[in-house]
């Protein structure tokens, strides 16, 4: 059995809204157990209170920080201390940084270095450099649109019902229409991951031609930490694949006595010419 790695979550409130907080944890229990949960910010700024009950109920520790200076972040010097003085500590294998902020990529790399694994969270505005320092970055934006569906009503004026009836009947249209908010995109778009596992599969394939999925999964996910097929509508990496029309799909037993089938692609003759 393996050993679960042991995480910190480091969440930085001036730029993660506590909207996020059930992605951030669920997706850093996929990894391992969160054994320090701690967020960083000025406490004393009313902005900041929506995040009481969250910090409440998921027992995350609130660490204050005031802001020393107008246009400085005192919260970023706080938790990168905090960082260092985990990893020092030798408790955990990896940490998780909720921000959208470009000042933790050289903490993000520096963690890496000392061998920690290191996720990334924030939104699909993350500066490129800071996802590219991290063994993995979700979109925290992207993840909350999934769940919540693609269409959203639209919220009309408080005084609509007090306007003349000729106008409400000339808008009564508008009151009950839907639209389709801009979905926020990953910064590794389709194209970009479809010529990767072109070149992947030609690279890693077997003399036949034909790559293991988890192979492909995994060598993807090593050129682009933000890879993930949520991304992109998908919960599961083979009907993603299939989605690209790119590819022949073949499925092997994994043993006599085993129910597990084994996933491999080939690149379609029709895509080589």
């Amino acid at each position: 059995m393996n050993k679960e790695l042991k995480f910190a979550i480091l969440i930085d409130a001036d730029n993660i809204s506590e909207k996020y907080i059930k992605i951030i944890l669920d997706e850093a229990a996929k990894t391992g157990i969160a054994t320090y949960k701690r967020i960083y910010g000025d406490w004393t700024n009313p902005q900041l209170t929506s995040w009481k009950r969250v910090l409440l109920d998921n027992s995350i520790i609130p660490i204050q920080q005031y802001g020393y200076t107008t246009g400085k972040s005192a919260t970023d010097s706080a938790m990168i201390i905090d960082a260092m003085d985990i990893l020092y500590s030798g408790t955990v294998d990896g940490f998780c940084l909720a921000s959208s902020d470009s000042d933790f990529t050289r903490l993000a790399a520096r963690l890496r270095e000392s061998g920690m694994h290191v996720i990334g969270m924030g939104e699909s505005k993350t500066p490129k450099p800071f996802i590219s320092a991290c063994n993995q970055f979700k979109y925290l934006d992207i993840l909350l649109s999934n769940e919540s569906g693609p269409e959203k009503e639209i919220d009309q004026p408080a005084d609509l019902e007090k306007a003349p009836s000729s106008t409400k009947k000339g808008r009564v249209a508008s009151k009950k229409a839907k639209t389709k908010p801009k979905e926020p995109e990953p910064q590794t778009n389709l194209n970009m991951i479809k010529k990767a596992i072109l070149t992947l599969v030609d690279e890693c394939s077997d003399d036949d031609g034909w790559i293991f999925s988890a192979e492909l999964g995994n060598q993807l996910a090593k050129r682009f930490p933000d890879f993930d097929v949520r991304n992109f509508g998908f919960s599961k990496f083979t009907p993603f694949i299939n989605s690209l029309g790119l590819f022949d799909v073949k499925r092997n037993q994994a043993s006599s006595n085993s129910n597990v089938q084994l996933v491999y692609f080939k690149i379609k003759e029709s895509e080589r010419k």
